[in-house]
Formats: C-alpha cells, sequence, structure tokens
C-alpha cells in the first residue's frame, strides 16, 4: 500500500491549528507500517532553498487556462513532505484569505491527482474542503486511486458563489443537491463526502453529533445519507514534539517521576508576566477568540471568577469584538493577563504551568489542547462535547482525568469551583496529575485504526 496524505497545513511548515499537528503526526505513526508521503501547498512565506527542488513538473487545467506546477520536497527521516508550487496558490503569503481561495485550491486539488499518479499512491488521504475536490477528480478521471476524506471541522467547508462553477470548470451536471450545491452556492465539502470512499472525522462522539442538527452546520441530512462510510477516530498527538522531559521551551524540564520540577514553570512564568502569588491555581486557556471555543461562556463568567483567589492567563488570536471586551477586563483585573497572538513556545510554558486548562466550547470536533495539557501536567477543565468528551472524564477511572461542564455560565463557574477545591487538597491534585501523565494520547492507537480502514475500504 502506498499512500498520500494531503493537507492545507503541516507542522511545522505552515499552521494556525490542530489540523497542522495532525497533518505532521499521524503520517508519521503510519510510516510505521506502510508506504506514506505527505503533501502541502508551496506558500510565499517558505524559503525555496530550504527544500529539494524536483526534476518532474507538470500543468493542470481548469477552466480552460493552465496553470504549471512545480515540485519540491523535503525529507526528515523516512518521512518525505513534497511541496506544490502553483500560480496563485503559491502567491499568497497567507495560508488562506478571503479571495480567491476557490480558486487556489482548487489548483491544489487537481495537482494533487497528478502527484498522486507520479508517486505511484493507491490511496488518497484527503484532509478538510482545501483537498475535497481532489475526490471528484479522481472520480472524474475514473483513475484506480481510493479516496479517505477526513472532516476536521465541519464548520469550515470551503462555500463559494456559483460563479466558481465556471472559473474551475465543474460540470455544471455536478451542481445539485446530491452533490456540490448548496443552497445556491457551491460546497467544496460536499465533494469529498460524496465521492470519497470513506470519510472520516476526528472523534467517535463528534461522528454522531454532525448527524444532528445541532452540530451538522446544514449538512446534517446529507452526511446521514453517506453515513455507511463514515466513522470517527479519535486524533492524538506526537509525544516526541509534545514532551515535558525534553521541550527546550520549558525552564525546567520534568516528568511524572520529578513532577515537583515542574513548579518552577509556574514561578518563572508568572515572574515573567508579573503576575502575583505562585501558589494560587493557575487557570489556562489556549485558543482563537472565536465563538466555537466558548468565548461568549467566558466572558460573561470571567468577573465571577476573577474574583476567586486564582490566575489566569488567556493566549489568543481571532474576533476583534472578543479582543476588545478581554483587554479591557486585563486592565480591570491584576490576576489576568491576555496575550493576544499565537506564540508556540510561550504556549508550550504555559502548558507546563497552569493548573488547569480552559476549553468551554460549544463544539470541539477532537480537540488537542487538552491531551497537549495532560501530557504536560495541566488538568483540563472541558465541556462535554465531541473529542473532548470522548479524552476527557470526571468521576471515571479512565484515562483522561478533568472537570467536565455543560456549555453555560452557571456550569462553566460550578466547574471553577470543582478545580479550586481539587487544587486545595495537594495529594488528590497531585494523584491526578500524575495519572493523566502515564495516558498514551499519541498517534499510535489512532494510526491502526486508520489503517484498519486502509485495508479494509481501499484495497
Amino acid at each position: 500500500m502506498r499512500v498520500l496524505f494531503a493537507a492545507s497545513e503541516i507542522f511545522p511548515f505552515a499552521k494556525t491549528g490542530g489540523l497542522a499537528d495532525v497533518a505532521a503526526a499521524l503520517p508519521r505513526a503510519l510510516a510505521k507500517d506502510i508506504e506514506i508521503c505527505s503533501v502541502m501547498p508551496m506558500y510565499a512565506f517558505l524559503d525555496e532553498s530550504d527544500f529539494v527542488k524536483e526534476d518532474i513538473g507538470f500543468s493542470v487545467t481548469l477552466g480552460k487556462i493552465s496553470y504549471e506546477i512545480e515540485l519540491f520536497s523535503k525529507t526528515d527521516n523516512t518521512l518525505k513532505t513534497y511541496f506544490i508550487k502553483a500560480p496563485l496558490l503559491s502567491s499568497s503569503k497567507e495560508i488562506y484569505s478571503d479571495s480567491n481561495d476557490d480558486l487556489r485550491f482548487a489548483i491544489f486539488s487537481m495537482a494533487l491527482v497528478e502527484l498522486a499518479l507520479h508517486v505511484k499512491a493507491d490511496t488518497l488521504h484527503l484532509n478538510d474542503w482545501h483537498t475535497a475536490l481532489t475526490a471528484l477528480f479522481i472520480r472524474e478521471k475514473n483513475l484506480d486511486i481510493k479516496t479517505i476524506f477526513t472532516i476536521h471541522n465541519l464548520a469550515y467547508q470551503g462555500v463559494f458563489d456559483y460563479s466558481s462553477l465556471s472559473r474551475i470548470g465543474i460540470d455544471i451536471n455536478y451542481f445539485n443537491m446530491d452533490s456540490l450545491e448548496f443552497y445556491g452556492s457551491l460546497n467544496f465539502m460536499k465533494a469529498g463526502i460524496a465521492y470519497s470512499d470513506v470519510v472520516t472525522t476526528v472523534s467517535r462522539r463528534y461522528a454522531k453529533e454532525i448527524l444532528t442538527h445541532k452540530f451538522g452546520c446544514g449538512l446534517e441530512g446529507f452526511l446521514h445519507l453517506h453515513r455507511k462510510k463514515l466513522f470517527g477516530i479519535l486524533n492524538g498527538i506526537d509525544n516526541t514534539v509534545f514532551d515535558p522531559k525534553t521541550d527546550e521551551a520549558l525552564v525546567s524540564n520534568f516528568d511524572k517521576e520529578h513532577i515537583s520540577k515542574r513548579y518552577m514553570n509556574k514561578k518563572a512564568l508568572l515572574k515573567e508576566l508579573k503576575l502575583k502569588e505562585p501558589r494560587k491555581a493557575l487557570f489556562a486557556m489556549i485558543s482563537r477568540l472565536v465563538q466555537q471555543k466558548g468565548f461568549d461562556i467566558l466572558i460573561a463568567s470571567i468577573k465571577n471568577m476573577l474574583d476567586k483567589k486564582l490566575n489566569f492567563i488567556l493566549i489568543a488570536d481571532g474576533d476583534s469584538h472578543y479582543k476588545a471586551e478581554l483587554e479591557e477586563l486585563a486592565l480591570k483585573y491584576e490576576n489576568f493577563i491576555l496575550i493576544y497572538g499565537y506564540d508556540e513556545s510561550l504556549s508550550r510554558r504555559l502548558y507546563a504551568s497552569a493548573d488547569f486548562l480552559l476549553m468551554p466550547s460549544l463544539f470541539e470536533p477532537c480537540g488537542l489542547n487538552q491531551m497537549i495539557a495532560m501530557r504536560y501536567g495541566a488538568i483540563p477543565v472541558v465541556s462535554a462535547v465531541g473529542g473532548l468528551y470522548d479524552s476527557v472524564h470526571e468521576n471515571e477511572n479512565v484515562c483522561g482525568r478533568g472537570i467536565v461542564l455543560k456549555p453555560t455560565k452557571k456550569s462553566f463557574l460550578e466547574a471553577i469551583e470543582r478545580a479550586l477545591k481539587l487544587k486545595s487538597s495537594a495529594k488528590k491534585m497531585r494523584e491526578t496529575v500524575e495519572f493523566n501523565m502515564e495516558c498514551d494520547f499519541s498517534f499510535k492507537r489512532s494510526a491502526k485504526e486508520y489503517l484498519k480502514l486502509y485495508l479494509r475500504y481501499t484495497t
């Protein structure tokens, strides 16, 4: 079996969220059992001199316009990653933009077909709407290549104006409710669902949730139609990347056997950020400022929360409305620090310093932050949705101990009280931290499940 794994972002080359981490970790885990290589776009912010230019090139045609494609690559140990350079796709300094994304990722999707033929892949693993059209293109060309399509977040579907149909050169016969049409617009996500051999999403709970009106984002009926090929597989993390014993970002490295060293990270971080009383419970949140992540609940609750004996550090970027409200609160409360913008090193230091990680999401397909937090000794406080439901449990003796809430202000503040009660018992706190640090949230288990799907449905 030879698999080509395609995503719009792969860490460390490009990252806006968890997709990049998954696209880095899952192929690496699978490489132990099968032949696999990865591919992503060559964005303008990448330095071509860091990569090997491949001898081959080709062109793809969309809407009667031909686009020349160049290939670059980089090999890390045994895993090779390809980079597709193409007009429009590679001219942007942003991964995603407000204009031309329909054509940019249609070019990428068509180029994936040609690359799959070049590397002699028998299976293409596609991720999210940016790669979804590839399944349709393979069907059109009647190629003997199987496709797996993974939905990482159904809220982002790649919906574009009807005029995109002719720009991309897709036959108008595909513009119907059983294919690409979505309330008069063109929906890329539907192509992946309709034309892939297997559809997966990133937790078992989310696979059930997206069949409902509440979480289906308008596609619940369409997904129900294709439910026989829909599977939920919980994501994981790369334990070699996220390891407090070796992480160079930390002031003091530690593991379960040397948990006392963890406190040095907390002392150093609070001193750096001018927060007082390191013995107080430290709550952290590392997130995007969007409604999905529960910021309406947080803002409604935060004054009550900050009146308690605790410190709170929030690292986030996104919605300017939320930012303005949070900045105002940060000026009023000396125990609250807002850091706007994403910082990988600082995030890791916060995981290694916090007592609790907040994730009051309204929905969460999988979530990786809770797994990273437990790996670094922070206890997750999460909503009972999606992958958070599958990976964090309260009052159960199974891997992933934390505090579980409903996405409401009342439940959120009750969860904060339970966290503070846990923190007041040094013995229970330490037992919970050590228990979680022993849990294996790596992609080892997930890779086995994907491998079974590959073998069962694509060979």
